[in-house]
This record gives C-alpha cells, sequence and structure tokens, in this order.
C-alpha cells in the first residue's frame, strides 16, 4: 500500500516539468538563465552562429544566454538534450545536419518532428565547389568536361557521408551526369589537407572551412551554391548561374525550442532573435565568414524546415546514402 505522503512526492514529481513549462509562460520569462545548446566543438561554424546570436539577444530578454558545446553524432546530441529538456529555459542552434539530414541516416533518441520546434531561422552559409590548383579547369563547365571524359577519376572530399559536402556533391554529380567517387573524412580539416596537396580533386566545403584558403591561393573555387553570389566571393557564379540550378546545397541554422514551450515564449525568443540579426555588429561579425542572414516569420521557418527535411530525405533514399 503507498502512503499518501508517497503519492503527493510522486505526483509533485510528475507534474514538475509541466510547471516549468507553466512558469515559462509567465509574462515575466526568462526568471533565470538560458542555455543555448551547440552541437559542435567551439570555433565550428555552430558555434560562431550561435555565440553572435547569445551575445546579443541576453540583453534583450534580461538574463544571460551561455552557449552550451554538446559536440557529436551529426549535431544530434544537442538536439537530443534540447528536445528533452523541462526547463523552460533551453534552446538549441539547429543546423541543416542535425535536423533535416541526420533524421534520414540515424536513430535518433527523440523525434525531431515532434519534440522540437523551429522558432526563429538566423541564416546560412554556402558550400563551394573548389578544386585542387593542379585540376585544369577553371569553370564549373570545364570541371564537367573532364570528368564526362575520364569518368571515375575525379575524387570529391567531405568532412563524411551525409554531410552537407557529401550530398552537394551527390546532387552535382546526378545533375550534370558524371561519375566522381567519394572520399569521406573525419572533418573538413583533413579534408581541405588532401585536397591541398592533390590526394584529392574537389570538394563542396562551406565558406568558412575554405575561405582562407581560397584566398591564400592554395584552390581554386568554381562556384558557390547559395541562391545568390556570395560578398565574400562576388566573381565567383552561383551554380544556377552555372546550368547546374539543382545544386542549391547550403548550411542553414535556426534557433529550435521543445516543442512544450508555450507559443507566447516562442513568439518572444523569435521576435528576440530576429532583432538580433538586424544589428549592424551580428550582420558584419558572421558575413565575415560568408553567412547570410535571412530573416523569416516562425510559419516560414517551419515549413522551409519541412520541405529541406523531405528534400534531403528524399536525395538520401534515392542514392541510398548511409553513414560510414
Amino acid at each position: 500500500m503507498i502512503r499518501p505522503l508517497a503519492i503527493s512526492t510522486l505526483a509533485i514529481a510528475l507534474a514538475a516539468p509541466f510547471g516549468a513549462f507553466a512558469q515559462a509562460a509567465s509574462p515575466d520569462w526568462p526568471t533565470r538563465p538560458l542555455r543555448m545548446l551547440v552541437g559542435s566543438a567551439p570555433g565550428g561554424g555552430t558555434d560562431a552562429m550561435a555565440r553572435a546570436v547569445a551575445d546579443r539577444l541576453g540583453p534583450l530578454l534580461k538574463q544571460p544566454v551561455v552557449v552550451e558545446n554538446r559536440p557529436g553524432v551529426s549535431n544530434t546530441l544537442a538536439a537530443d538534450v534540447a528536445a528533452k529538456s523541462t526547463d523552460g529555459h533551453t534552446m538549441v542552434m539547429g543546423v541543416v545536419t542535425a535536423h533535416a539530414i541526420a533524421p534520414h541516416l540515424l536513430k535518433l533518441g527523440y523525434d525531431g518532428d515532434k519534440d522540437l520546434v523551429p522558432v526563429a531561422f538566423v541564416g546560412s552559409v554556402p558550400n563551394v565547389l573548389v578544386v585542387t590548383n593542379e585540376l585544369p579547369a577553371t569553370s564549373v563547365a570545364e570541371l564537367v568536361a573532364l570528368a564526362k571524359k575520364e569518368p571515375g577519376k575525379i575524387n570529391y572530399a567531405s568532412s563524411g557521408a551525409g554531410s552537407t559536402q557529401h550530398i552537394a556533391a551527390v546532387v552535382f554529380k546526378e545533375a550534370a551526369g558524371i561519375d566522381i567517387v567519394h572520399v569521406p573524412y573525419k572533418g573538413s580539416a583533413p579534408a581541405i589537407i588532401d585536397l591541398i596537396g592533390g590526394q584529392v580533386q574537389m570538394s563542396f566545403d562551406t565558406m568558412p572551412s575554405v575561405i582562407g584558403q581560397i584566398r591564400n591561393g592554395k584552390m581554386r573555387p568554381l562556384a558557390v551554391t547559395s541562391a545568390r553570389r556570395s560578398p565574400q566571393l562576388p566573381g565567383v557564379p552561383t551554380t544556377a548561374e552555372a546550368g547546374l540550378p539543382a545544386v542549391a546545397v547550403t548550411a542553414w541554422y535556426g534557433v529550435y525550442m521543445p516543442a512544450a514551450t508555450p507559443k507566447a515564449v516562442q513568439q518572444k525568443v523569435h521576435d528576440a532573435v530576429n532583432e538580433v540579426i538586424a544589428l549592424p555588429e551580428t550582420k558584419t561579425r558572421l558575413e565575415a565568414v560568408g553567412a547570410e542572414l535571412q530573416p523569416m516569420t516562425q510559419a516560414q521557418f517551419i515549413a522551409f524546415h519541412d520541405a529541406e527535411s523531405k528534400r534531403y530525405g528524399d536525395v538520401i533514399r534515392k542514392n541510398n546514402i548511409k553513414l560510414d
């Protein structure tokens, strides 16, 4: 027989998570420091986005926003913690790999479509089609012609199976009708080293990873995957301008919160994030690494998330992409 005290204790324990979200609905929210989880190590693109937003988000919400790195498993460890959070003060700086790609490749401990909600879109970073300086191709057309002349001879690097680098190349390969070979690495750094050294011939790496090497003349850019030319590489055409509009693969970022977060809190965070990314200092800080900031309504972000998840899911299934 369970004693009344035990029943009361159990009831309190069960109600605690819901109480946290009830408190979050208060007009005084936030009532304590917030956590912004990041699925990569300090210094990466997702981390840079998170810190640029968190630094200015805190003063607007009148509470510190503490960035907490939980790297690993295609950025999904941070998303997992956020999805299961019940403190009413946790968010995650989401990235395409965790929210639109990994769910089609991994068995996750949470349901990204049910346990998390897209709240505020921040922006995107284009991938850049780069080739080794020794490759006799100075344009996308020349690269495609070379690949058709020598099928299976050109290798492309990626930071791993299922990365945006990998998927961009898969889409490029299909759109151009060429045969190129995937060489996956454990991260961008070793892939870039081998690209510069000529062990691999091309890659679709992200702008922050390659912009320094491009400026130093260590590799040649042929195209960017964004809808518009990048201010960082104004002389480099987009893949659409090069005749391959399907190769529009970017690393995008946005703030997600637990699905149980009250709508009023979601709106408050959405409005504050949009205010942050409109600040000149935020734009300068992130555009320096090739980011294109893009405010959206929450409804637009939700629709964008759904469309991107479907798009990448289709590519992954069609090409039988699996993790190494």
